[in-house]
């Protein structure tokens, strides 16, 4: 019988990849809990396995003390030499109790807790085993699905991959083969703890991986990764070896490398482009297949970019709904605003004429008092800029001006260097107006416009 128990352990043991040890501890764990219950007593109760009889053994722990405060937990000296002859003060002494008696529901109670140690033990090896897998690319079966999500048969356990992790070009049916890459695992989640993507870049970096030897080896290295999932990717590689061409080794002949990694992904376009540390050119790979004309940094520690592309490249550099930009300023990590050369010299233009405008003497400017203007003519203030430049606080230091009157004074100048200028001939009054730089869906990433004039304020009328 003995033989049978233990042969019955260790099968359990083998079927769910954990140790015999563990499995003998729940046993112990939960007949030490249905004995407790079923005795209904406060005392310790321990239970052990005797793996020669087979048999479980039940037992109340209780200290060995002088005076006994706690029957208990606590058992005299003289008592316990009765049970044991080693005894001895601050030992502890096993009190055997009857198993006899514990009937279907005490062993029903430990069934379930048994179970449940396993199951907790079960979970516990998924948790070491895939918790060092996260980034790996693995393989499964889809095995049912749930509120939108594709649980996967991984062998020995289930993974789930949610519907936001799920490229949207992408259809599975029951026993579909799929790869994933595992993201998360989740010791305390309800149902699988293994949560796959579809997604993740680096799905794409484990499929490159897998179709160029030269990758594989570190001969080619994939620096970066960007996808919008099910549409489109780019990837940027460089070579350790002068020798390899790292995007023809990606590509592969006549396209075969790349074209078996777009099958995977379900006709996913990728862009290859060559990496480099030098920004701009960095930029200029980045955006293709646009041509580029220049690329200027407009904010360095905020990481922004100008490029400028000729007028019949910019929806090409822009992207359907902005995509080639946006893949672009991910790629490189920095934002990227498009500018047509239109739009440059229209800004170049604007800018022009705003610096004319804030050389304007002050005396043409009409919607300012006499007053007014008479205080900023005595404080040195000759032109529209000046007054401008000094902002709030140089305007409240000039005698018999406070905050309400500067406020007004520097509201209608400010509405007088954003008015656009009289146009100096008629050829300039008929032209037409500049297209934007961008359609509405381009996104941030887009050139912006030219500036709007603010609205017009009224008059300043002068603080009594």
């Amino acid at each position: 019988m003995s033989s049978e128990i233990i042969q019955a352990i260790e099968q359990v043991g083998r079927e769910k990849g954990i140790e015999v040890d563990v499995i003998i501890r729940a046993v112990e764990d939960a007949y030490a809990a249905a004995s407790k219950k079923y005795y209904r007593t406060k005392e310790e109760i321990g239970a052990r396995f005797n793996r020669e009889s087979g048999s479980l053994e039940v037992f109340a722990k209780k200290k060995v003390v002088e005076s006994v405060l706690n029957p208990d937990l606590e058992i005299s000296l003289k008592e316990a030499a009765g049970l044991d002859p080693d005894a001895d003060l601050e030992s502890v002494v096993e009190i055997p109790k009857p198993t006899e008696g514990l009937g279907r529901i005490a062993a029903q109670a430990a069934k379930q807790i048994i179970f449940q140690k396993v199951r907790e033990a079960e979970r516990e090896n998924v948790y070491k085993e895939y918790s060092a897998r996260i980034g790996e690319l693995i393989n499964g079966v889809v095995k049912r699905f749930e509120r939108g999500s594709i649980v996967v048969d991984l062998g020995k356990t289930e993974a789930v991959l949610p519907k936001k992790e799920q490229s949207k070009a992408e259809h599975y049916n029951q026993g579909d083969r799929v790869r994933a890459i595992v993201v998360d695992v989740d010791r305390n989640a309800k149902g699988p703890q293994i949560v796959l993507s579809r997604t993740d870049p680096r799905l794409l970096v484990k499929l490159f991986e897998m179709e160029v030897p030269e990758i594989y080896d570190a001969t080619v290295k994939i620096e970066v990764a960007v996808r919008d999932a099910g549409d489109r990717a780019k990837i940027a590689v460089r070579s350790k070896d002068k020798d390899v061409d790292p995007v023809g080794a990606c590509v592969g002949m006549k396209g075969s490398r790349v074209q078996s990694i777009i099958r995977e992904l379900r006709g996913e376009k990728i862009d290859i482009v060559q990496y480099s540390s030098e920004i701009s050119s960095f930029v200029t790979h980045a955006l293709n297949p646009a041509r580029i004309n220049r690329v200027s940094i407009v904010d360095l520690e905020g990481k922004v970019l100008e490029v400028v592309v000729d007028d019949d490249q910019l929806s090409l550099a822009i992207g359907k709904k902005g995509q080639n930009v946006r893949l672009a300023s991910r790629l490189v990590g920095w934002r990227i605003d498009i500018k047509s050369e239109q739009d440059k010299k229209r800004e170049v233009e604007m800018e022009m004429e705003r610096m004319a405008r804030a050389n304007r003497p002050l005396e043409t400017v009409e919607d300012l008092s006499v007053k007014s203007m008479q205080k900023l003519l005595e404080s040195g203030f000759t032109t529209i800029g000046s007054v401008l430049a000094v902002g709030m606080e140089g305007l409240t230091a000039v005698p018999s001006v406070g905050p309400k009157t500067a406020e007004k004074i520097l509201a209608t100048l400010r509405e007088v260097l954003d008015a656009p200028l009289p146009r100096a001939s008629a050829e300039d009054e008929t032209a037409e107006p500049a297209a934007e730089a961008a359609p509405e869906d381009a996104g941030p990433a887009a050139g912006e416009g030219p500036p709007v004039a603010e609205s017009g304020a009224e008059a300043a009328e002068e603080e009594e």
